[in-house]
């Protein structure tokens, strides 16, 4: 197996592991809503906020795994460029938290960690898939 492939697969396998994440919580919100708000310990008082729950997590995060899926597909690094910007923005969100209201819970905490390793992850594997091409279409040129 070439370098190419090989990193054009661990990119494809990152991509696969957050659509699935995001497929998880997107289920979750839509069979229960209350049951993704109760991570964070916050009770849905009306059927708006569970509508608003069941949509803005369940439905955008479907309409964000089927995307991924396509993505994983068809454009690899696009992909990642994606996942940097999803990943990265939750964690700048978390620390905007952090300046304006205080210290995060651990559930916060934990996930502002995972947030952070996940977008540098996906930087990483960008990076690496756009060094190997661009490496292997100069040396193509030269040949």
């Amino acid at each position: 197996m070439n370098i190419k492939l090989i990193t054009k697969r661990v990119g494809q396998g990152y991509i696969l592991l957050s659509a699935l994440a995001i497929l998880s919580v997107s289920l979750m919100a839509f069979s229960n809503p209350q049951s993704v708000m109760d991570l964070v310990q916050v009770q849905l008082p009306n059927p708006d906020a569970f509508s608003s729950i069941r949509g803005a997590y369940g439905g955008v995060g479907l309409t964000l795994f089927i995307s991924l899926l396509y993505l994983m597909l068809r454009e690899v690094p696009k992909g990642l460029a994606f996942l940097s910007l999803l990943w990265g923005l939750y964690a700048l969100s978390r620390i905007m938290t952090i300046v304006s209201q205080g210290a995060l819970g651990s559930f916060g905490r934990q996930w502002l960690l995972i947030e952070s390793i996940l977008c540098l992850t996906a930087l990483v594997l960008l990076w690496a898939n756009r060094t190997v091409n661009s490496s292997l279409l100069a040396y193509e040129n030269r040949c």
